[in-house]
């Protein structure tokens, strides 16, 4: 049999010129981010790795039973290089250049798409043609046209006015045809195995799950409030059963983040995690993308049960050496390798933490997004409110949670601070000294009162 006319670009990982097309591509937006060939390579080698580590030494690529799906593919890269990694590969076992090309197409690599825009380019990326089935695609035994890479455009399901299966609101994402729902296959179902086999076959069992999923979706909150949704792609392709999972996300779940507290939970305590690599710096993996506190990605061992190893990564190169810990030490993950010991002196001391010492949340009721009146004219006890962005006035028979800290002294200090440094850096703001006859909104904590 002839070899075709893409041989070059096979065997030299569908690249013939430099630079490489999809390290040209402008993000979507920051919570559709297109993943670098770089980094989706860095964790291929982790697969690789971990894939070697669980299996005697045997390579994940040279294996031609092995199934591959990146549930929410955007540009392809991930089924692009996976498939450059079994051509080489898999020569021994599949001689035949155009044969072993046309079996990892069609028996290994697999594809979800998130839009139907990235559809059509993971399509051209993964088979050099957006038809799988059309005269240029490097696939010869296709008989559907979207090959292994599928989409449909999926609806919520609207339980009152919010999807109930994920943050959008009815008002925000109940559209007409020419525009995406976000509303993505493999978080929008209750039985996520059958939704695969329906799209797939019941024969498919998917071995390795990797990608970039969603970071969030608008919920209609105040002002540009967005909710996290990767901790449902997270737990899915989990419920998947397959051997290995890999994925990179925002780092906030670490230690805060919008209704991520039950995830942190989790993932804190899955020794199933065999790695994580952590890139705290701004703008250092996805350029032009402002993902405050950073991204990172892990590797899932379904056969795994230890310490992960954790590797913090800055302008491209480990910042000091990796560290083998557990991540369900402490009720947050402490990113700094270093600060870990630091933190086991410090808590030998046996001194009361300042957690120990400091109020609930909501201390006088109020969300952050609560005003008072403009000023305290026309009222007869006027409480002062250290709200968002502004001081407003209360009556002070008005108060129903922490009355009895009006009275008192009181150090405020905001809930959250951040920066638009290259590192995201967390330090204590500037405090306000608020007197008697004072209280305040979410927005501040009592650092102390008196």
């Amino acid at each position: 049999m002839s070899v075709p006319i893409v041989e070059p670009a096979i065997r030299s990982g569908f690249r013939t010129h430099n630079p490489d097309v999809l390290t040209c591509i402008a993000n979507l937006s920051n919570d559709e981010v297109f993943t670098p060939p770089e980094l989706a390579n860095r964790m291929l080698d982790t697969v690789a790795e971990a894939w070697s580590k669980s299996n005697g030494g045997a390579s994940v690529w040279a294996d031609p039973t092995v199934t591959f799906l990146d549930p929410f593919t955007k540009s392809g890269v991930f089924l692009r290089e996976i498939t450059r990694r079994l051509t080489d590969g898999l020569e021994s076992a599949i001689p035949d250049l155009e044969e072993r090309v046309d079996h990892i197409l069609t028996k290994q690599v697999f594809g979800i798409g998130i839009t139907r825009l990235t559809a059509l380019l993971a399509r051209r990326s993964l088979y050099c043609s957006k038809d799988a089935t059309g005269r240029h695609s490097i696939a010869k035994n296709f008989v559907r046209d979207w090959g292994n890479v599928w989409f449909e455009r999926i609806e919520h399901t609207w339980v009152g006015d919010r999807c109930g299966y994920c943050p959008a609101t009815r008002a925000t994402f109940d559209r007409d045809s020419e525009l995406e729902t976000h509303a993505y296959a493999l978080t929008h179902t209750s039985n996520v195995k059958k939704r695969l086999a329906q799209m797939f076959g019941a024969d498919v069992q998917f071995d390795v799950i990797i990608g970039n999923p969603p970071y969030q979706l608008s919920d209609a909150g105040f002002g540009a409030s967005a909710t996290p949704i990767y901790q449902h792609f997270v737990r899915q392709a989990i419920a998947l059963d397959p051997r290995v999972v890999s994925m990179v996300t925002p780092s906030r779940w670490f230690s805060g983040g919008k209704g991520l507290d039950d995830f942190r939970e989790e993932m804190l305590a899955d020794t199933r995690i065999r790695y994580l690599g952590d890139f705290p710096k701004l703008f250092d993996v996805f350029d032009g993308a402002k993902i405050r506190g950073g991204v990172s990605y892990f590797l899932w061992d379904a056969s795994y049960d230890g310490p992960c190893t954790v590797q913090t990564f800055v302008s491209g190169h480990a910042a000091g050496p990796p560290a083998v810990r557990y991540l369900g030490e402490y009720d947050v993950l402490v990113r700094n390798n270093a600060a870990v010991s630091i933190l086991e002196k410090v808590r030998n001391v046996n001194e009361p933490s300042f957690e120990s010492t400091m109020p609930r949340r909501k201390t006088f009721g109020w969300s952050t997004t609560f005003h008072g009146s403009d000023t305290p004219e026309e009222l007869v006890d006027p409480v002062k409110i250290f709200g968002s962005r502004r001081v407003s006035w209360l009556e002070s028979d008005a108060i129903d949670a922490g009355v009895e800290l009006v009275s008192k002294w009181k150090v405020l200090m905001t809930a959250a601070q951040g920066t638009s440094a290259a590192v995201e850096t967390k330090f204590l703001s500037k405090p306000i000294l608020a007197g008697p006859g004072s209280a305040c909104t979410d927005t501040y904590i009592l650092a102390l009162r008196i």
